[in-house]
């Protein structure tokens, strides 16, 4: 039985798109219990849970392409299927737990039931978004459809889900509290003494209740970043305390993720950990529904059965998370612990069970897998490998596709310097040079591409690659001395990277790059079009410097093919070698758009492109796995 203290008087927030008849979704379609009416509370007094309709972004350039196609609409979104529902996921113990890989393993389980899911990350730092910060310290900044420089746990979250999220995903301390003193600047407030309580929370509370309604969301899955405890965080979780109450018990979940050591000595699974984390989130004023439990190994029932008496939560609400070969694993380690089931119990979700036929394939794939090809990965944030962390997951993705295990190799560009490249390069089956900022390491990247174009190694550039490979190109073909991008020498003799028209004027650097998904038109007859199987496509970009136009004629005379143009034909957006067996580059970040069932073509071209590589060299042996793959 759910703990009574639990058992308050609840209301919910009524959906846009429930009928004001009350109708019931067609034959087949999800149910999500009703709730009663929304109480006035909603509309009025210190407390509620005000939708603002203010946009804390409002300022920032708007950088989108409007012209990208609709998503398709779906066919139950007229229909009345009863209030949102609200999961809300914490951590314990020690941080880099997997709440992000929890949170949208839950989500592929219930979109597998049907539901229409959306998945939301609150970030305690004041960053106003990832932007700025330090790749070293934050990893990659992972870009949306609209533009929306949000933290890297999004692109879990539409990897498994198969959702594209909005900047709403990814709520920032820093954004909220700009947005609440935005408003006490203009008055809003009326005089008020503006406070963490109501207003600073009343503005995370509109985030959260935003994000669902924007999306028409059956349910949408909150995850709270940081570690209980931490005092940063104590704003997002009284916020979602209130929430709680005001969406009411039957409308929202709280899901702990914790962690449960072995101790070798002793040779026994701790829980003293868990125990003392859920009272630390119980002395916050909230009951966990759910526990997930990380550990190294199964999680047998007599530890079960000890957390679910000193938590308070039933035994078939304790979930075992032990660690996995394969982050894509995990949903199906979850739905076999039984989480989707449990939590579409509590939530009062009636539906089928999950279709995870096309997810099992591919994780089986992925495991039976027994030729490899071995990729490097030339970049200057390798240290933390998180800085590449779409690019890595995209290359995994080709590697499912084309049925072999890939070997990733890390390769630190600073390094590849005079006769050192060879050594580093020699045994690649395929070079990647991922995006980046700034001169260090760019010396380094140029001698991996010169390498991949004269030995044939098949080769992808995205962003800073495509770049960098114009400047090789520039330079070794084209014989023009002292080519070079305006970013890393601003009086370069033969500029054939410039700063966009677009961005001369540009002096704030957090959100004005360009941004967002804009559209390409690619060349007929061209690799990429073979690719891609149409000549209009949209991909994600982020950056301020593009190809010169001034050196389209030279590039083109000398071999070099100007496969994609923006629409406009003002930019350049694709290049490649029609003589070489794979040499591709591209502006945009297509990493951010490959998913684990779906991978993107450029990706999928490059690792059928080095398994041909790998076949026809004579005597060449299957390649071992490395400690990185």
């Amino acid at each position: 039985m759910w703990s009574a203290s639990r058992n308050l008087p609840f209301h919910h927030i009524k959906s846009p798109s429930d009928p004001p008849d009350g109708s019931h979704p067609p034959s087949g379609g999800v149910v999500l219990l009703p709730s009663p009416p929304v109480a006035d509370q909603y509309q009025h007094g210190e407390s509620a849970l005000h939708l603002s309709d203010s946009d804390p972004f409002a300022d920032l350039p708007v950088t989108h392409d409007e012209s990208a196609p609709a998503e398709a609409t779906d066919p139950l979104a007229s229909f009345g299927r009863g209030p949102t529902k609200y999961v809300f996921v914490t951590g314990g113990v020690v941080s880099s737990l997997g709440k992000g890989i929890t949170a949208a393993s839950l989500g592929r389980l219930l979109k597998a039931r049907g539901l229409r899911v959306v998945i939301q990350k609150l970030d305690p730092y004041i960053n106003v978004d990832p932007g700025t910060m330090n790749p070293f310290q934050h990893g990659e900044v992972y870009v949306t459809d609209d533009g929306g420089e949000t933290d890297l746990d999004l692109g879990h979250y539409e990897r498994f889900v198969g959702t594209n999220l909005r900047r709403s995903s990814n709520v920032t301390a820093g954004s909220v509290y700009l947005s609440v003193i935005k408003k006490e600047r203009r008055g809003d407030y009326l005089g008020d003494t503006v406070q963490v309580i109501p207003h600073i929370t009343n503005e995370i509370k509109s985030r959260i209740a935003r994000v669902g309604s924007e999306g028409e969301a059956d349910v949408v899955i909150t995850e709270v970043g940081g570690t209980v405890g931490d005092i940063e965080s104590l704003p997002f979780l009284e916020a979602i305390r209130q929430f709680g109450n005001e969406v009411g018990h039957q409308n929202a979940l709280f899901l702990h993720v914790t962690l449960v050591p072995y101790i070798a000595s002793s040779e026994e699974l701790k829980t003293k950990p868990t125990q003392h984390s859920v009272a630390e989130l119980r002395s916050k004023g909230i009951h966990p529904d759910v526990i997930v439990v990380r550990s190294d190994r199964p999680i047998d029932d007599a530890v079960r059965r000890k957390i679910s008496l000193f938590c308070d939560v039933p035994t078939r609400a304790v979930i075992s998370a032990q660690d996995a070969a394969s982050i894509y694993e995990v949903p199906l380690f979850l739905h076999e612990g039984g989480l989707d089931t449990v939590v579409c119990d509590r939530l009062g979700i009636v539906s089928g069970p999950p279709d995870l036929g096309s997810w099992s394939r591919m994780v089986r794939r992925s495991r039976e897998a027994t030729e490899s090809v071995v990729v490097g990965l030339v970049g200057k944030y390798i240290d933390l490998p998180d800085a590449y962390l779409s690019v890595a997951e995209a290359l995994r993705h080709g590697a499912v596709e084309n049925d072999v295990k890939l070997d990733l190799r890390w390769i630190p560009s600073e390094e590849l310097t005079g006769m050192l490249a060879a050594g580093f390069l020699a045994d690649l089956d395929a070079i990647v040079v991922p995006g980046g900022f700034g001169g260090r390491g760019i010396e380094g990247k140029i001698a991996a591409i010169r390498y991949a174009r004269e030995n044939g190694v098949p080769f992808l550039g995205l962003c800073l690659g495509l770049q960098c490979a114009v400047i090789e190109f520039a330079r070794n073909v084209l014989g023009l001395e002292g080519a070079n991008s305006t970013e890393f020498e601003p009086t370069a003799d033969h500029p054939v990277i410039d700063l966009m028209s677009s961005q001369a004027d540009v002096e704030e650097k957090g959100g004005t790059m360009r941004l967002g998904l804009y559209p390409a038109k690619l060349e007929e007859g061209s690799k990429v079009r073979s690719l891609y199987g149409q000549e209009l496509i949209y991909e994600r970009h982020r950056h301020r410097w593009e190809v010169n136009n001034r050196y389209r004629k030279d590039l083109e005379s000398g071999g070099l093919r100007l496969s994609g143009v923006a629409p406009d034909d003002s930019l350049v957006e694709f290049i490649e070698l029609p003589s070489h067996p794979y040499f591709i580059a591209t502006q945009a970040h297509p990493e951010f758009k490959s998913r684990p069932d779906a991978a993107h073509p450029l990706f999928g071209g490059l690792i059928k492109a080095a398994i041909a590589r790998r076949r026809s060299m004579p005597g060449q042996p299957a390649a071992e796995l490395s400690e990185h793959a």
